[in-house]
Order: C-alpha cells, then sequence, then structure tokens
C-alpha cells in the first residue's frame, strides 16, 4: 500500500519533469507554455493507458462481475491518488503559463484557477475524499456506501441512458416532431449508431442494479423470501 503511494508519488511528477526536459532540449523553438502543455497530455494519456490496462487484467482475471475481487483494483486505488494530486497542479500551472503569456505577467490567482475549473476540480476531489475511502475501507455495509450506490444509479441512468431519449426529444422538439417521430425523421444509421451505443449502457446499468439489489437484500429479508 505505502510502496504504491510512494511509488505514485515518484512516478507521475518526475515523468513529466522528465517529459518537460526533454521537450526542451529536442524542441528549442518551442516555448514553456507548449512543452508544459504537451507534457502534462503526456503524463495523461500514460495513466489512461495504465488504468485501462489494469481494467483489462481485472475484468479477465475476475470470473464473477459482481462478487469477483482482484488485487490489482486495490492497489490502483493507492496508485490513482497521488495522480489525482499530481493532475490539480499540473492543470493549474497549464492555466498560469497560458495567463502569462496573454497577460505577459504572471496575474493568475487560485480562485481565479479554481473559478474557471470548477467541474474538473470538483471531480478530482470526489475522487480523492468519497470514492477512494469508499473503496479501501470496503464498508459495504455503511450508509455512506450505500448513498454512493444510489448517487451512482442514478447519475449512470441520467447521464448515460436518458441521455439519447433526450437527444430524441430536443430534435424532435426543434423540428416540432414527437418523440415517436423523432426515429422516422432521421438517418438510419443514426439509430443503428444510437442502438450500438446505448446497449453496452443498458447492460451496465442492469449489472450495477444487481449489485444494488444484493447490497440491500438483508439477510432478514433473505430468510423471509
Amino acid at each position: 500500500m505505502l510502496l504504491t503511494l510512494a511509488g505514485g508519488a515518484l512516478f507521475f511528477p518526475g515523468l513529466f519533469a522528465l517529459c518537460t526536459w526533454a521537450l526542451r532540449r529536442s524542441q528549442p523553438g518551442w516555448s514553456r507554455t507548449d512543452c508544459v502543455m504537451i507534457s502534462t497530455r503526456l503524463v495523461s494519456s500514460v495513466h489512461a493507458v495504465l488504468a485501462t490496462g489494469s481494467g483489462i487484467v481485472i475484468i479477465r482475471s475476475c470470473n464473477d462481475v459482481i462478487t469477483g475481487r482482484h488485487w490489482l483494483a486495490r492497489e490502483y486505488v493507492w496508485f490513482l491518488i497521488p495522480y489525482m494530486i499530481y493532475d490539480s497542479y499540473a492543470m493549474y500551472l497549464c492555466e498560469w503559463c497560458r495567463t502569462r503569456d496573454q497577460n505577459r505577467a504572471p496575474s493568475l490567482t487560485l480562485r481565479n484557477f479554481l473559478s474557471r475549473n470548477r467541474l474538473m476540480i470538483t471531480h478530482h476531489a470526489v475522487i480523492l475524499f468519497v470514492l477512494v475511502p469508499v473503496a479501501q475501507l470496503k464498508q459495504q455495509h455503511t450508509l455512506l456506501y450505500k448513498v454512493n450506490g444510489i448517487l451512482t444509479l442514478a447519475t449512470f441512468l441520467s447521464c448515460r441512458i436518458l441521455l439519447f431519449p433526450f437527444m430524441y426529444w430536443s430534435y424532435g422538439h426543434q423540428q416540432g416532431l414527437s418523440l415517436l417521430q423523432v426515429p422516422f425523421s432521421i438517418p438510419f444509421y443514426c439509430n443503428v449508431a444510437n442502438a450500438f451505443l446505448i446497449a453496452p449502457q443498458i447492460y451496465w446499468f442492469c449489472l450495477l442494479c444487481r449489485k444494488a439489489v444484493r447490497l440491500f437484500d438483508t439477510p432478514q429479508a433473505k430468510k423471509d423470501g
């Protein structure tokens, strides 16, 4: 645990510094802002590859998608903590460099940065202070865990499933059509593409619902059943 945490704390800032140094040496015509921006994206890409690879390993190693456990899922959470902290600093550094180039003076304040990037900062803060503790404490019986599960279901349903009928409704509202008329008024390939996109969302939502049922299924309920 501590070794993974320390490794992430050294890996991500070190990789960022190495990328910035290499870009400034290999591309002397680039500004400092260019090097910082590209280095930030390179580190983010490396993290995305590592996260995707870890997810593939975990999925292929667990036979039960509901109760299956893998050591990499636990360890990667600790590896994620220093990345989120680093990425918050990297975002501030990128914003600072852009502001300096525009105003020729480093006038960016922390308050302005938080105001411009409130959604991303909130995303990082929720992962650090809510999702990480919930994933590490393993207290599935607590109220916090259950509330988090309900919020996950609600946001998944709203943002990944109801988004599709909302898009159809918005188009119909603009064109003066009812919701049922929209699928017959747009190109067929649009309906096919949307079907391919929503199908896995519905499947994953069903898996989340099954897990939620198990979460709230108490021993007493099982006995009564």
